[in-house]
């Protein structure tokens, strides 16, 4: 396997994604606002184009501070904003962890957190990239002063592309009502990422 570079990773991006410019120099208000214009319509009603480009401005930044390796704002219907977010990111093994195994990603991306909402569900499965885990998760947001918050679900996971390397793949929404569309869709997704030279 070739060592870590974003350009030995690829992955296909679903009917209804946004490339968020997660690398790229470039104003992510004019960015935003061109995206939500192509996505409705230039005659689009203006509150719906006003929200929408507002929406994808702050998942760009927000995807930014993550720096990954590729982010997709999934957006199959424009006028009810982004659905779902989708980054693949790396991991490079380092002195406290200078072998990358499943069993390591299993750990890492299945801990629960003082914010899960319900143990973290995790499975190995094996893909064309390398073997992986897929791990769901829910967490508790944004906790108001009477201890209720926002449920945000995530579907991820662990591939581990080489001994010294390994992919995440993390879908995360809160359109719970979507949970097993979105669940279906990263798995097609986990399944088109390569790693090559």
């Amino acid at each position: 396997m070739p060592e870590f570079s974003a350009a030995t990773v690829r992955m296909s991006a679903p009917d209804g994604a946004v490339s968020l410019p997660v690398r790229e120099l470039v104003d992510l208000g004019a960015w935003a606002t061109g995206e939500a214009r192509r996505l409705v319509g230039a005659s689009g009603p203006a509150r719906v184009l006003e929200a929408l480009s507002e929406e994808l401005r702050e998942a760009a930044a927000d995807s930014r501070t993550r720096a990954p390796i590729t982010a997709l704002s999934y957006v199959p219907e424009p006028r009810l904003g982004e659905q779902a977010r989708i980054e693949l990111s790396a991991l490079v093994a380092d002195d406290t962890h200078p072998t990358l195994t499943v069993d390591l990603l299993h750990r890492y991306l299945a801990a629960p957190t003082p914010v899960s909402y319900r143990p973290p569900e995790a499975e190995h499965r094996t893909l064309p990239a390398g073997p992986a885990v897929r791990v769901r998760h829910a967490y508790v947001q944004d906790v108001g002063r009477d201890g209720t918050g926002t449920i945000m679900e995530t579907c991820a996971y662990g591939i581990r592309a080489d001994e010294t390397w390994a992919l995440v793949l993390l879908t995360s929404w809160r359109a719970l009502a979507h949970t097993d569309a979105l669940c279906a869709l990263t798995d097609e997704l986990a399944a088109t990422v390569r790693v090559g030279i």
